[in-house]
């Protein structure tokens, strides 16, 4: 069970154990949904509509997307900027677990509410995500940067576009898009959290002897279905966040198509829906649900199944 469960405390994960499973659970999702990341933030920047009657489209579609890439940049160019990505998914993944970990504990100690209500897994999942988000963000804008140049690449390594961000653009630009990424990342966490756990409860009540058996398939299964509701729900504040991570940047972008310039995040939005339309602000979107699928599917999937290896590895060593 993700969170506190009082009715579990049989389970005996510490709060490493947690963080751990957080860790590699992001890792190991990272490695396997990079390719759909890279799509969608191209989809997600360019100006132009994604479709074939748009002659200045240079993507629309996900398996056109793919092939372009591929012939144009190689096999590698769907993990670029894979470094600061598992440095951000490793990060993430251990704060925010722990600190849901921890939320939900205090929710119960403190009497208010039932640790595992759909209410109470909205909130602490929606402040477990903004904290993970505080310590993480400056790797994402890195890993966005990475994935968003075309050849040549403006830059080399971590290191080379941590120096040249740092001189050209000032400090703050390690923290550009944090206000869409914040108010956008609460819902999104917050209806992970509350789907999933919800989505369990109504898979064990269609398939009573099936949820106990498919333990694995069940995780699987419903933290998929929390991606997809999640990330349809707050999507356009995603895309805004891009937008804005890759301002100052536009010289690397010049051979994608059309670049703006954005002065916050309403300015962001008034654009996008003035020469976009409300379409604009959902550019990405099928790439963004099946990666939201995979990714949070395989994330639960894999905490869950370390944090039950950890407890058993535990009862054998008792």
């Amino acid at each position: 069970m993700v969170g506190y469960d009082p009715r579990a405390d049989g389970r005996n994960v510490s709060n490493l154990e947690v963080a751990v499973a957080g860790s590699v659970s992001g890792l190991v999702t990272r490695v396997l949904i990079s390719p759909l990341d890279v799509i969608k933030i191209r989809f997600q920047l360019q100006i132009e509509r994604l479709s074939r009657s748009d002659p200045n489209a240079k993507y629309h579609g996900i398996l056109q997307a793919g092939r372009q890439i591929l012939q144009e940049e190689g096999p590698t160019a769907f993990w670029k900027g894979h470094i600061p990505a598992q440095l951000l998914s490793i990060g993430y993944g251990a704060v925010q677990f722990l600190s849901f970990e921890v939320l939900t504990e205090l929710v119960h100690r403190a009497s208010v509410r039932d640790a595992q209500d759909f209410s109470v897994h909205f909130v602490c999942g929606g402040l477990s995500a903004c904290v993970a988000t505080l310590a993480v963000h400056p790797v994402d804008v890195l890993r966005t940067r990475f994935a968003a140049q075309g050849e040549p690449r403006v830059y080399k390594t971590l290191r080379n576009a941590v120096v040249i961000m740092y001189r050209t653009e000032g400090p703050l630009v390690f923290y550009k898009g944090l206000n869409p990424t914040l108010i956008a990342i609460f819902p999104y966490a917050g209806f992970q959290f509350s789907f999933y756990s919800s989505l369990k409860h109504v898979y064990e009540w269609a398939a009573p002897a099936e949820g106990k058996k498919n333990g694995n398939v069940k995780n699987l299964l419903c933290g998929s279905g929390a991606g997809v509701i999640s990330k349809t729900l707050t999507y356009p504040l995603d895309l805004f966040k891009k937008r804005l991570q890759v301002g100052g940047f536009e010289q690397a972008r010049a051979s994608f198509g059309q670049v703006r310039s954005y002065k916050g995040l309403l300015d962001c939005a008034r654009q996008v829906l003035r020469e976009e339309g409300a379409q604009g602000c959902f550019k990405g979107l099928a790439p963004s649900l099946l990666k939201a699928a995979l990714s949070t599917g395989f994330v639960f999937f894999w905490y869950e199944l370390f944090c039950n290896l950890f407890h058993h590895m535990k009862k054998a060593d008792s």
